[in-house]
């Protein structure tokens, strides 16, 4: 893990009561996985004291192909991303990370990616990896260098896809960040405003009854749609993992206050600190 202070690029509006924060850090760049995150904190700022977590959404390359930093999107919900909508380039945050252990990479036809409100946040990252347009991390850097054949034929999925639900259509943020990688996007909204109207896991069970259904699904987003999720992914027997929204305190297991009931190889359940464990879970061990 690594602790400092780094300097903010851009921090821009992308949707109602949502931005996109870029931050020129190279060192967690070039190490952060799809899945994994990061702790901030704005530096001299005492309400909030604690640091808050924010997933990765993507790095960013200068023209040499080389990590330097890393864009962030957030919801305006509370004090601390109240302030953080405040950040003017040129100014400083303190980030600790990366953290948790991302999402497996698994090879797969086609993956299924489904986000509920600012859960769309890992899902940039994840798309870039599964159809080779980049890889991330010293994990999946030092893969390649080992396997130059990765290199030629990178891309471990044919199709990647993204249901995505949001409460109306103003709150839509980064669709078309999605669709210029190759993503295909349905989209629901509470209102209608967009999309169909109603439940994004109605989408799933479209793709699901479709020509092409998902050999893999990812989430994240609200418990009560990750809940639903997990069991129309078990139903239909296929493989899915989920990124908790637990809050956190530390980001680093210490404070045990973002633990998640998750089963057990006994069977049995047992507490398990999100941040460490975490934040992504096979769906089939999680406890709603």
């Amino acid at each position: 893990m690594i602790q400092h202070v780094v300097e903010v690029v851009e921090n821009v509006r992308i949707a109602e009561r949502t931005f996109r924060l870029r931050v020129a850090d190279a060192q967690i760049g070039a190490l952060i996985r799809p899945g994994q995150f990061v702790m901030l904190r704005i530096p001299r700022c005492s309400d909030p004291l604690l640091g808050r977590p924010f997933a990765l959404y993507d790095t960013y390359l200068d023209a040499g192909g080389s990590v330097q930093g890393y864009d962030l999107v957030y919801l305006v919900v509370g004090k601390m991303t109240t302030h953080m909508s405040r950040l003017v380039a040129g100014e400083s945050v303190e980030i600790w990370g990366p953290l948790g252990n991302g999402f497996t990479l698994t090879p797969t036809r086609h993956l299924v990616m489904v986000a509920g409100g600012i859960g769309q946040t890992p899902f940039p990252a994840v798309a870039r990896a599964y159809l080779g347009l980049r890889h991330h991390g010293a994990d999946e850097q030092a893969a390649v260098s080992r396997q130059p054949s990765a290199l030629r034929n990178p891309q471990s999925s044919s199709r990647v896809s993204l249901c995505y639900g949001v409460r109306s259509a103003a709150y839509l943020a980064g669709v078309e960040d999605f669709r210029s990688l190759g993503v295909s996007v349905a989209i629901a909204t509470d209102d209608g405003s967009a999309g169909h109207h109603g439940f994004v896991t109605d989408l799933v069970k479209v793709a699901l009854a479709g020509g092409d259904p998902p050999t893999r699904i990812m989430g994240c987003g609200p418990e009560p749609m990750m809940h639903a999720l997990a069991k129309i992914a078990a139903a239909a027997g296929v493989p899915c993992e989920l990124s908790l929204e637990t809050p956190m305190a530390c980001g680093i297991g210490a404070c045990f206050s973002c633990v998640a009931k998750v089963l057990q190889p006994s069977g049995q359940w047992d507490y398990a600190r999100v941040c460490v464990e975490g934040p992504v879970f096979d769906a089939t061990r999680v406890v709603f």
